[in-house]
């Protein structure tokens, strides 16, 4: 591709060369007209000279009396030779229109020839291009009436000289005109790439004052050095470095949290570990034994939320595909459920086809969604632990699948203790514990809606909390509304593709 400087330039100068072609055209042609017109006032001279020489003698007759400047005037010289011819139209020519005159010569070479259209008599003289005696000759005729006792006279009066000197003088302007413009060309070429390198400093030092930066220096461009067009340019760059400065703070909270929400497990596990090594007490060694276990049980689930949350805040788009969001909350549900039994907890299933209860499929009523299915899959899967969390035991837990306007909506609903509206919002921050102490014997780490949240909008969905169903305390439990935009299938058919 083109860079900038030699785009400019080529959109440039061709309009710039087309403008100069064309005034050079118009300087040639007036070139032109300025010559003739000048040779041909200095051919004019000559025939009026003659003109003005025409006498009669004392018989009646027409003669020329020729001045010697006239002669002069007439002389050939070194490329430029002049011819003349003199002739009495007999009977008078009446006008320019009543068909060649005839006449007989008074002077001159008999052979020159006439013009196309003659002039009229007494009136502006004509100047033609003709050959004579195999010579390019720039002609003028002159017709003039003579009276002489009440007799009307007419004389025709040619004179012509060769073209060329007149050529020659031509092409002398031409070429000045020629190097005037070719001078001017390399001028106006010099001017606009001059042009177009200056205007494009702003850019050069753009870039110098990117590459000098340090590699940690994160600090936004000064947008008011560069002129008002580079301005979106650099406010774009600035909201690139913004938010690599946010995904760098992120990844440096994020490495604090979860060296610090590691720290704390290692460091139990190492004491439970001594303390089991001192214990002569089997029965009492197995118990710190069984300890270290649930502690590795749960570390266990943390590193994986922290493994979940670091590929949720990677900018990588995972590859997606059109899936039936019923079946993905399905298996779920069916993957929680020894885990809800072990807590003795109702999870249930309400599916979007209305068959909750084993019944066929309806074809057709399956809810088709685009996205990567690893990321919803996890995402459906944090939402269920969440709730199965929690919620005490005993507690129920809905899963239902709905179709509304032009998104699908998943709605894990339970009758805990939930949370308060105004701290629904913290829930979604990492490692924000809210409502753990609602709940006897639960445990979490504070990343389960936030990872939630993370894969939903990579997903181009999102995740709210809403109060969940009535719990025995009058008060509602929580239920988290994950919503994704329904996929549009070729054809108008909902089913996904396989």
């Amino acid at each position: 591709m083109l860079g900038i400087r030699a785009l400019l330039i080529s959109l440039l100068l061709p309009g710039v060369i087309v403008l100069l072609v064309i005034d050079s055209l118009n300087d040639y042609r007036t070139l032109a007209s300025i010559t003739n017109e000048a040779y041909d006032s200095a051919l004019l001279e000559p025939a009026r000279v003659l003109e003005s020489s025409l006498e009669f003698t004392t018989d009646g007759a027409l003669q020329v009396s020729t001045p010697l400047y006239a002669q002069v005037m007439l002389e050939s010289r070194a490329g430029l030779r002049k011819y003349y011819r003199i002739e009495q139209i007999d009977p008078p020519w009446p006008d320019a229109k009543s068909g060649p005159p005839v006449g007989h010569g008074l002077a001159g070479m008999p052979e020159m020839p006439y013009p196309e259209r003659w002039p009229a008599a007494n009136d502006q003289p004509v100047f033609y291009d003709a050959v004579y005696r195999n010579d390019p000759v720039r002609a003028v005729a002159v017709l003039r009436d003579l009276y002489y006792h009440g007799q009307h006279y007419q004389v025709l009066v040619i004179v012509a000289e060769s073209m060329g000197k007149r050529l020659e003088a031509e092409a002398a302007a031409q070429r000045q005109e020629a190097l005037r413009d070719a001078r001017m060309l390399a001028l106006v070429a010099l001017l606009v790439w001059w042009g177009v390198t200056w205007a494009l400093r702003p850019l050069v030092r753009l870039r110098n004052d990117i590459l000098s930066r340090r590699q940690d220096d994160l600090t936004p461009l000064d947008a008011t050095r560069v002129p008002r067009e580079l301005a979106p340019l650099v406010e774009a760059v600035n909201y690139h470095i913004a938010r690599h400065r946010h995904v760098i703070d992120e990844q440096s909270q994020f490495l604090a949290d979860a060296s610090h929400q590691l720290r704390t497990p290692l460091a139990i596990m190492l004491t439970q570990a001594q303390y089991a090594l001192r214990e002569r007490d089997p029965a009492r060694a197995q118990e710190g034994l069984r300890a270290i276990v649930d502690q590795l049980g749960r570390t266990r689930r943390l590193t994986e939320q922290l493994l979940s949350l670091a590929h949720a805040s990677q900018a990588e788009v995972m590859p997606r595909q059109v899936l039936d969001l019923n079946d993905l909350a399905r298996e779920v549900v069916l993957q929680y459920l020894p885990v809800a039994h072990e807590k003795r907890q109702d999870l249930g299933w309400v599916d979007a086809r209305g068959d909750e209860d084993g019944k066929v499929r309806q074809r057709g009523a399956v809810v088709p969604v685009s996205g990567s299915e690893a990321e919803l899959h996890e995402l459906l899967s944090n939402l269920v632990h969440n709730a199965i969390n929690y919620a005490p035991p005993g507690a129920t837990i809905t899963v239902s699948v709905v179709k509304k306007d032009q998104r699908a909506e998943v709605i894990v609903a339970d009758n805990g203790p939930g949370v308060e509206p105004e701290l629904r919002a913290r829930a979604f921050e990492r490692f924000e514990r809210v409502g753990l102490d609602r709940t006897p014997g639960a445990s979490g780490s504070g990343l389960g809606l936030s990872i939630a949240r993370a894969f939903a909008r990579r997903n181009d969905g999102d995740i709210e909390l809403q109060d969940g169903e009535p719990n025995a305390q009058g008060g509602h439990g929580l239920a988290a509304v994950f919503w994704i935009p329904l996929a549009l299938q070729q054809g108008g058919n909902d089913e996904p593709a396989s």
